[in-house]
């Protein structure tokens, strides 16, 4: 990596990515806006989750759930008892850390599978104390995550719901409804994007951990007789990624790389529509433009996992921070469902024509990703000082780059330039998002394009006056072409699918 964690916040402040939740009040930790550039960038990366998850298939819908919640949702599902991290207090200045994460950046350990007894051994053994007045650290206890609030007049426990602290449960609160409707039949999958909140002890490394987030996620239902029936697995088999096993974990050996069939002949996997989705969500990354090499697959270790999962597994990131967890995809079994069977005392069963008996699916996988941790993988492959050019390039992938192209008067003082240039403009912005540049030379206006990731600039010149066509310029190699006017919206949009760019155009010698 070429920028940290702190610089790339800078970045995203300076150019209209990403800022700071109510900074003129002195800011609001974790929690972020997001501004011009950056709010077209994370619509274009979840419409481009939504198409490739949801309408390039068949056997994928979508909801879209409340974010405030019944709070037998979540009694229902053990988040009310059980969603927690671990708090130790300094006892001296009265300072709040989450106990993993200090053990973590103090000692340099993992903390995976740590109960609270075990953080309180590691900071008593190696005497950790408070970082910010060196006082004693207390004993650390779990602290629940859930924002609570109350519904209606009332603040009583019949009002009491909660900002959800994800998107899973309210697919299989609403899972009968889907079924009754969608005429789905396993094995199917249900879609959601949406914000979730969690009140996190210490929220840090800027988009990574929030108070407030957005996730994609599915929940995958197959037949429990056919667990081990993927009929798309051939499609993967063949993929290679990083892997690291519990097993390896635990004989502290390194990651290799390996095929997704490697994985599932060793048995290391344990299930082919788990593997399928561990390919699919890399894939889905590395298709928008993220390096394959920066990425790998972590197994649960036993200690880690819950209790409810058959297996667990993590697509992990290399952020400069440390590998951490990117897409989380875990075999939920039927517990779900059944809690909410339990719970509910609604039947969320269904009919199984080949047997005629009823049946509670299994979750089979359930690849859940944070919108905003997938917004910094693309910022971060994407971010290139290139010393060369003098200026930063974000080599951002066309589909999801926030302006796809500049349109510039070669001279900003002649009309005759301006007004055929605002002509192209308007005409491209029918199709694409584009911005009007006039200020400054043509060189520091393709710079100032290149850092907010345009992937192309179209130039009016004198020559566009007598020919009718325009420079189109390539943001990755700096190289042009010349394009005649009225070609100019269909020669884009083969650009943006991937059309090879100096075969689009008349090649332009570029002066150095």
């Amino acid at each position: 990596m070429t920028i940290t964690i702190d610089e790339m916040a800078s970045f995203c402040k300076r150019k209209g990515f990403v800022y700071p939740s109510a900074e003129i009040y002195g800011g609001f930790a974790g929690f972020f806006d997001y501004g011009p550039l950056g709010s077209e960038l994370k619509n274009n990366l979840k419409q481009a989750w939504w198409k490739y998850h949801v309408h390039d298939r068949e056997d994928i819908v979508g909801i879209d759930g409340t974010t405030v919640t019944h709070q037998k949702i979540w009694m229902a599902s053990g988040h009310v008892a059980n969603f927690t991290d671990v708090l130790t207090v300094c006892t001296k200045c009265s300072e709040r850390y989450r106990a993993d994460a200090l053990i973590e950046d103090l000692l340099k350990l993992r903390t995976e599978g740590m109960k609270p007894a075990d953080m309180d051994r590691e900071i008593r053994t190696h005497h950790l104390h408070c970082p910010k007045c060196k006082g004693e650290l207390g004993v650390p206890s779990p602290f629940n995550l859930m924002f609570k609030t109350f519904v209606g007049p009332r603040q009583d426990e019949e009002s009491v719901a909660y900002l959800r602290p994800e998107t899973a449960q309210v697919i299989f609160a609403d899972f009968k409804a889907v079924t009754d409707t969608a005429r789905v039949k396993l094995p199917f999958g249900i879609a959601q994007m949406g914000r979730a909140f969690r009140n996190e002890i210490s929220p840090r490394n800027f988009l990574f951990r929030c108070r407030e987030f957005e996730q994609m996620e599915i929940e995958y239902f197959v037949h429990p007789d056919k667990l081990i029936d993927c009929p798309y697995i051939n499609e993967v088999l063949n993929h290679s990624v990083l892997v690291w096993s519990a097993d390896m974990q635990a004989k502290k050996e390194e990651p290799r790389t390996m095929t997704i069939k490697e994985l599932l002949d060793h048995k290391i996997a344990k299930f082919a529509w788990h593997a399928y989705w561990l390919a699919m969500e890399h894939k889905w990354f590395i298709s928008l433009g993220a390096k394959p090499e920066h990425f790998r697959l972590r197994q649960h270790v036993p200690d880690e996992k819950a209790h409810y999962a058959a297996d667990t597994w993590d697509l992990e990131y290399n952020f400069p921070f440390g590998w951490k967890e990117l897409t989380g995809v875990a075999n939920r079994a039927d517990f779900d469902l059944q809690q909410h069977i339990k719970t509910s005392g609604k039947d969320l069963s269904l009919y199984d024509e080949e047997t005629k008996k009823k049946v509670v699916p299994h979750v089979i996988a359930e690849p859940s990703q944070g919108v905003d941790r997938a917004f910094l993988v693309y910022l971060f492959d994407a971010y290139n000082d290139d010393k060369e050019r003098g200026n930063i390039v974000l080599h951002l992938h066309p589909r999801l780059a926030p302006i796809k192209i500049g349109v510039f008067p070669l001279l900003s003082n002649r009309e005759e330039l301006t007004s055929f240039a605002r002509a192209v403009f308007d005409e491209l912005r029918a199709h694409f998002v584009c911005q009007y540049d006039k200020s400054g030379s043509v060189g520091r206006r393709y710079a100032r394009a290149d850092e907010l990731g345009v992937p192309y600039c179209v130039t009016v010149d004198f020559d566009s006056l007598t020919n009718k066509d325009v420079t189109v310029r390539d943001r990755d190699t700096t190289k042009q072409i010349r394009v005649p006017v009225d070609k100019l919206a269909w020669t884009i949009h083969a650009l943006m699918s991937g059309a090879p760019f100096a075969e689009q155009g008349k090649p332009v010698e570029v002066k150095p």
